[in-house]
């Protein structure tokens, strides 16, 4: 009754007016969108360690050919690949990101003609005319050559407009070296792997003190460190790794299953990463590939369209062949960078090794997978693959908890201009329904109600993922209200403080999906303490996660219940009844 008293005092006085301010502070600036400075803001102004804490990982599925697995071989071919991609970024070849309605288009040499054809000015109206809609690739521009830099209380994004070099980190060292010569030729593979050889055979020990473990550190604290590096005569050397086309991880870890590659690519040993550059390559010893990647600067779309160009380029047409890696070629540009370094420095330094050793000692991650359908079976129930997977999660929460708990989907909102993410709420009256005749009335349901009930939350689903794709959904609109309020001074309104909104706040589960044959597995830690992150796949075949959460074996119970539903909703579309 008081959320409800609240939420209407609200929506007649301040949060009309809000809304209103709102509105026209878009209308004077058409050329963004309402939501890219509050979003920046908020990342940026968070003072959490971005490792484990907002930094995703995806892992690229391994090139088809065994002998292309090899660290060096990979790693040049993944570096030449991303140049490419780079290269047709900047000289504006790359092709455009588009929705299209019809899928035929996609293919069509006739629409890509026409559509070339037309100025830039009406060819939107074109793509328009066949149902496809251009996807807004603002975020692209900091794929590369980009870091976030710490400050005091907000931190800032830079990104070069030149640069030439990779920075490649082995064992904790840093190097450097241009990829690009003074015309934009991509150095050759036989140099590349050259240079990558002479790291590995150098970079033989680790370092007495790892820079990068300040990256692991609170946002503040980091900031007043790096103030002292600078101090202390290491701008030069900060600059070369801010500037760098992407930082390439050569790691010296062999994992022995797939959690131990996904604790690899979430937060790795800590000094074999610097966390704050936009993308870090990382290649494993025995030629595991994956992206890690600061989150500040954009958005999964970003980062899978390049994963799928590079995978697809590095595999297809691979420049180096593993029978030609030790073609010998005298190496006279590679930088080792070395740091200056004063008490205080290294004593923040064994501070933050010992702070991000702890923390993720304390978080845990397993990879699930249900093998007994997948995104084709379900489609042939005339159901949403989507929806399917989040149903299941809210019946296992309810199975082992007894209560439903506010729940996170990321949906991307690049058909917008400057567009980031809308929340689709999987959490509902009716998964709850669903949720408590599952586990509460089985045997008091005839198998036809309860897959109507599976029915009607895809339905629903479905209905909540297009509200959020077209720009509908409640969570950035209210976010852009209670900015505006605060960064005008003004007293947050009560509808904010509300126990309700601090509530559907804390999202116990927080979840996000990539769906690509390029991609093996991605995954992010827990946004809450008491939370699960669920980075999850739907297959042809198959349905899998990787989950992660700070609470042992309640995310192990977790996974087990999820097979559980998981189960029981393949027992229901094969109209079997519960047991």
């Amino acid at each position: 009754r008081d959320t409800k008293r609240i939420a209407k005092e609200f929506e007649k006085g301040a949060g009309r007016r809000l809304h209103r301010e709102l509105v026209e502070l878009d209308e004077k600036n058409r050329h963004t969108s309402y939501i890219s400075d509050p979003w920046f803001n908020m990342y940026l102004s968070a003072r959490e360690p971005v490792v484990l804490n907002f930094n995703p990982f995806i892992s690229l599925t391994p090139d088809p050919r065994e002998a292309y697995n090899n660290q060096l071989v990979r790693a040049t071919n993944l570096v030449i690949s991303s140049i490419k991609f780079l290269k047709s970024l900047k000289h504006n070849y790359l092709r455009p990101d588009i929705y299209y309605g019809d899928p035929k288009w996609s293919e069509s040499r006739l629409f890509k003609n026409f559509i070339r054809l037309l100025p830039t000015s009406v060819s939107w109206y074109g793509a328009y005319m066949v149902n496809a809609y251009p996807l807004d690739m603002s975020q692209y521009s900091r794929l590369f050559r980009s870091s976030r830099i710490p400050k005091l209380n907000k931190d800032e994004l830079f990104t070069s407009e030149c640069s030439r070099h990779l920075l490649v980190m082995r064992n904790g060292h840093f190097y450097v070296f241009d990829v690009l010569d003074s015309v934009d030729n991509i150095l050759h593979p036989s140099e590349i792997v050259a240079h990558l050889i002479y790291i590995i055979q150098e970079a033989d020990r680790l370092p007495e003190f790892a820079l990068s473990y300040l990256t692991t550190e609170d946002r503040n604290v980091w900031a007043t460190v790096r103030q002292q590096l600078l101090e202390a005569g290491n701008e030069e050397n900060l600059k070369k790794i801010d500037s760098a086309i992407f930082c390439l991880c050569l790691d010296n870890i062999f994992p022995k299953d797939e959690d131990e590659l996904s604790h690899c690519l979430l937060h790795g040993n800590g000094f074999n990463r610097w966390f704050d550059k936009s993308i870090s390559l990382i290649i494993t010893g025995d030629g595991c590939a994956g992206i890690n990647f600061e989150h500040s600067w954009g958005d999964g779309v970003a980062v899978l369209r390049f994963v799928n160009e590079v995978y697809r380029n590095s595999t297809r047409h691979p420049a180096l062949l593993p029978h030609s890696k030790s073609t010998e070629t005298t190496v006279t540009t590679c930088e080792r960078l070395e740091f200056k370094l004063n008490d205080s420095i290294q004593s923040a330094i064994r501070v933050a090794h010992e702070k991000f050793d702890e923390r993720k000692k304390k978080m845990s991650m397993k990879r699930f997978q249900f093998r007994k359908f997948g995104k084709d079976y379900i489609v042939k129930q005339r159901m949403s693959p989507d929806a399917i997977f989040q149903l299941a999660c809210q019946i296992t929460f309810y199975r082992q908890f007894g209560k439903v708990v506010p729940s996170y989907e990321a949906c991307s909102t690049a058909a917008f201009k400057h567009g980031r993410t809308e929340t689709i709420r999987p959490t509902s009256m009716l998964t709850k329904q669903c949720s408590q005749a599952i586990v509460e009335g089985r045997g008091k349901h005839s198998v036809a109600e309860l897959r109507n009930m599976i029915d009607e939350c895809s339905k629903y689903h479905r209905r909540l993922q297009m509200e959020a794709a077209l720009g509908n959904g409640f969570d950035r609109h209210l976010f852009a209200l209670k900015h505006l309020a605060v960064s005008r001074g003004e007293p947050t309104p009560d509808f904010f403080l509300d126990t309700a909104y601090q509530k559907i706040n804390h999202n116990v589960i927080s979840t996000s999906t990539l769906q690509s044959p390029a991609v093996n597995l991605g995954g992010f830690g827990p946004v809450v303490s008491d939370g699960f992150g669920i980075g999850y796949h739907v297959s042809d075949t198959w349905l899998g996660c990787n989950a992660t959460s700070y609470l042992d074996e309640e995310l192990r119970e977790f996974l087990r219940c999820l097979e559980y539903s998981l189960n029981d909703i393949f027992d229901i579309l094969e109209g079997r009844p519960l047991t």
